[in-house]
């Protein structure tokens, strides 16, 4: 059985002269899981990216780092006092400005993150969209957005031909969707759905690891019923439907882009055996994971 967790990826980008006329590029997107006082940041980070929290630094790019699990301080240009920055909050870096953070003690936390630059978020930004004092966007959890993050971070791992106009419009979504979250939060600040949706970030980080919608249910200090029951009401399917299309969805991409087995992949996202696997594969898209492979994948 193949042995396989939500690892962290750390992408830095290069983009050319003709990728510059777009008006924004992306140069680093990626997802860190820290654990509980661990050294931060990871030193797998190159020159002018890695600092130290107690010199902080500064970029000459834009970043957005999104946090979904922990708690953590951010300190932002002249301000002395930090932020206190929780599971939910995304902070919007700004070139030209110091800053620092990291995780508070006892906590870890996980982040994604994406830099860029560009005339198009000079411009944004120029207008006004963006002046907060310490410019910290509580958007709740929202699987969307971890979406997005992810998708980027694909698209960068594969880095083909138009990668970095793709890159940009994932950008472009993010912003939107942060600043209408923030916008609108305080109309739909709902406990329930923020569990819901901390529920499907967690299944979704989960993929490769042997749980079920009842351990879900607890890590949610939820019970299952009153549990199964607000998923289903507020997604349209049960937590075990919902788990069920994300092993199938990272099935298909494994299917299109490794040359793992059937068998192995299978095992890896803990399906009962190879030939559940296969009936279900086939029942949800069609096709069997080999027909899908050989018939639908464009090879390049």
């Amino acid at each position: 059985m193949i042995d396989k967790v939500f690892k962290s990826s750390i992408n830095y980008l290069v983009s050319s002269e003709q990728d510059e006329l777009w008006g924004l590029t992306v140069t680093t997107v990626g997802h860190q899981k820290i654990a509980e006082n661990a050294s931060y940041p990871p030193k797998d980070h190159p020159l002018g990216y890695y600092f130290d929290v107690q010199e902080g630094r500064v970029l000459n790019e834009y970043q957005l780092l999104y946090i979904t699990d922990g708690n953590g301080l951010f300190i932002y240009g002249n301000e002395k006092d930090s932020t206190l920055i929780s599971e939910g909050k995304m902070f919007f870096l700004m070139p030209g400005v110091w800053h620092t953070y990291k995780p508070i003690e006892n906590s870890g936390w996980n982040e994604y993150w994406i830099g860029f630059k560009g005339d198009i978020i000079n411009k944004i930004v120029e207008e006004g969209f963006f002046l907060n004092k310490a410019p910290v966007f509580n958007i709740g959890l929202n699987e969307p957005i971890v979406d997005l993050y992810l998708k980027a971070i694909e698209i960068a791992n594969e880095e083909r031909a138009g990668y970095q106009q793709s890159l940009s419009g994932i950008v472009m979504h993010i912003l939107g969707l942060m600043y209408y979250r923030h916008k609108t939060r305080n109309f739909a600040d709902e406990e329930l759905i923020n569990k819901i949706n901390k529920a499907k970030i967690f299944m979704r980080e989960s993929i490769y690891k042997k749980i079920n919608a009842e351990d879900v249910a607890k890590r949610m200090n939820m019970g299952y019923s009153g549990f199964r029951r607000a998923f289903k009401e507020l997604t349209g399917s049960s937590p075990s439907q919902f788990m069920h299309e994300l092993k199938i969805n990272e099935a298909k991409l494994q299917l299109s882009t490794t040359s793992q087995s059937v068998k192995q992949i299978s095992y890896s996202l803990n399906f009962e055996n190879p030939d559940y696997f296969h009936s279900f594969f086939k029942k949800r898209t069609g096709l069997t994971p080999l027909e899908y492979r050989d018939n639908v994948i464009l090879k390049p």
